[in-house]
């Protein structure tokens, strides 16, 4: 059965937190980080989510910075 809405906000909201540690700490691609950073956040994102939406946003969140970087050296 797909995830409802709380199941969604839940997931977002677990993404989120772990993408802020991970900016906060400068690491671009998720899973790169080293040690305990953002360990905690990363264990409760993989909780949160299906493994899929997991790796669909890791590579949202590489593959968005590189279109910017690639938009700001065009300027």
């Amino acid at each position: 059965p797909p995830p409802k809405r709380d199941d969604r906000k839940r997931c977002w909201d677990a993404r989120d937190a772990y993408f802020l540690c991970l900016d906060a700490s400068n690491f671009l691609a998720p899973g790169s980080e080293t040690g305990v950073t953002c360990k905690k956040e990363r264990k409760t994102y993989d909780g949160s989510c299906a493994k899929s939406w997991v790796e669909y946003f890791d590579k949202r969140r590489v593959l968005e910075a590189r279109q910017k970087a690639m938009l700001e050296a065009q300027e």
